[in-house]
This record gives structure tokens, sequence and C-alpha cells, in this order.
């Protein structure tokens, strides 16, 4: 298990600095043709190491993506990604979670943003819950993520979804539907995908900064595809094609009476020294916060 000290100067201030570690549950995790299949740009995906990483690439002609070959209703999805190296302007590398309906869909999003050579990389996350989304936040990476892998995790269970980078909490949205009537995805199959596409109209700079086309072919690299969720039934979108329990899973009660003290104090260090924008602070888009933020910020 690979350990990952904190170097940024902001960091180096911290005194409840966390160590990071980078790490998958699942030790046999590497095998992408039992959890996954190409969607899209085949002729534009690689595999390396007999099968065991995948490049995701991208060119004028066509991004790239992989979508599980099942649905889950709750779980724990997780993969290492290698960025797109050099200038990734305009680029949005994806790993994310989706009942991939068009005006009703749910969805959990990791976005990260291409940007300048040397510029710093952007996580960009959000939930949509019947299609409406409008719950954005964005942190600043701590570490290069174009020089190494590094782990990208999501966890979603009946009381909250958690976002987490080398093993580390940087997002929580919990489940207040039943507290404050807040919608929250936990009854519609989700398919786990990756992709690669052109997002350079908002993505880097607020969409100032396009794709540079001389740079391509675009390579994100991915490998240990893990997964462990409530495998449902066929391509149904609805949890009837669901019917075991998944009460009795790990996944499930993970968090039931909140976050751990080292949780907390990993979500609150990276909000103090890595977050670039929150929907919940946002006083142009929301002169009052929306009343699922007092419990969603640490």
């Amino acid at each position: 298990m690979a350990i990952f000290l904190v170097s940024s100067s902001s960091a180096a201030r911290s005194s409840s600095r966390p160590l990071l570690k980078d790490q998958n549950r699942t030790a046999t995790s590497d095998d992408f043709d039992q959890n996954y299949d190409i969607t899209w740009g085949n002729q534009l995906v690689k595999f390396l190491d007999n099968r065991r990483s995948v490049e995701l690439r991208m060119d004028q002609s066509s991004g790239s993506g992989f979508a599980s070959k099942n649905r889950y209703l709750f779980g724990y999805f997780s993969t290492r990604i290698k960025l797109i190296p050099g200038d990734s302007s305009g680029i949005v590398t994806a790993f994310y979670l989706s009942t991939q309906q068009n005006s009703s869909h749910d969805e959990v999003d990791f976005e990260f943003l291409g940007n300048k050579r040397g510029k710093p990389h952007y996580l960009h996350t959000n939930v949509f819950v019947n299609g409406v989304g409008n719950r954005e936040s964005r942190i600043r990476l701590w570490f290069d993520p174009t020089a190494d892998f590094h782990t990208y995790s999501l966890l979603w269970n009946r009381h909250h979804i958690l976002f987490m980078v080398a093993g580390v909490v940087v997002r929580v949205f919990k489940n207040s539907e039943k507290t404050l009537g807040i919608p929250y995805p936990s009854s519609k199959p989700m398919q786990v995908i990756a992709s690669l596409w052109n997002g350079e109209n908002w993505a880097t700079d607020g969409g100032r900064s396009k794709i540079n086309w001389k740079q391509s072919p675009f390579i994100a690299t991915f490998e240990s595809f893990a997964i462990e969720g409530h495998k449902c039934q066929g391509d149904s979108q609805s949890s009837s094609f669901c019917p075991s329990s998944p009460s009795s899973e790990w996944w499930e009660d993970l968090g039931s009476k909140g976050l751990s003290a080292e949780q907390m104090r990993q979500l609150r260090w990276v909000r103090r020294n890595y977050m670039a924008y929150d929907y919940c602070t946002d006083k142009t888009r929301f002169p009052k916060p929306p009343p699922e933020c007092a419990l969603n910020t640490i």
C-alpha cells in the first residue's frame, strides 16, 4: 500500500494534515472484462498489461469510454486513474454513476477538468436526482494526477454518498429526503461509466481555454476496476429488478452514524485548503443556501 504525503505549501502549513493512502478494497479488482464493456470510441481504446489497464484516448474524430455490464443499487465503486499529461485544456475525464435516462436521470459525478501544462487540476463533482443537478463542488487536487495513478472512489448507500480521493473524503452528500424533503438517489439502479469527452465550452477557465488538437491523441489510463455493489438484473432502471436486500453488505451500514472523526478531519482539511467552488456558498445563484448545505458542509 503506497503512502503519498501532501506536498503543497498550503498543506504543509496544516497541522492536521492527513497521510494519504491510495487503496482499493478488492484485491481481485483488476479484471476489466469481468466488470466493464467498451461503449464508444472503440478504435481509440488500447489495453495494456494483459488487459489489466486501459487507455481511453481522444482526438478530433471522437472521445471514448466504457461502462459497467451491470446496474447497481448502492455500493462501492473505485478505479485508479492517471490523467492526461501536458496540455489537456478543455478535456473532461469522467468517472461517474448514472441511470442513463434523458430527462429524469440520477447521476453522481467525478469530472476531472483538463488544464494547461503546469496549471492545477480540478475535480468537479455533482449530484443529479430526477434530472435536477445544480449541486456543483470543485476542488483543486493537491498532487499531480498526471504523474502517477491515484484512487478515486464513490461510496453510495442509503445514508450518504462519499466522494473519496486517495482514501480521503473530499465531499459528502447526505440523504435528507425524510428530514428536509431533498431528493436523494435511492430507487434507480445506476451504471458505472468512464469517458473522455470534449468540454471546452466550460471545463477550463470558464471555456476560454480551448482544446489544443496538435497535442492529440489525449490519453488517460485506468486500472483496478473495483465494484462491490448490489447488482440488479438486466438493463432495467427500476429497483424492482434488485430483488435481494443489500442491508447486510458492508457498504450499506458504513456511515449510518455519520462520518468518523478521521473522515471529518479529512473533509475539513480539503475544504480549508483546496476548495475552489461550492454551490452552497454561491450567493449569486443561491442568496439563501439550499437547506441540505447545513448537513453537508463541515
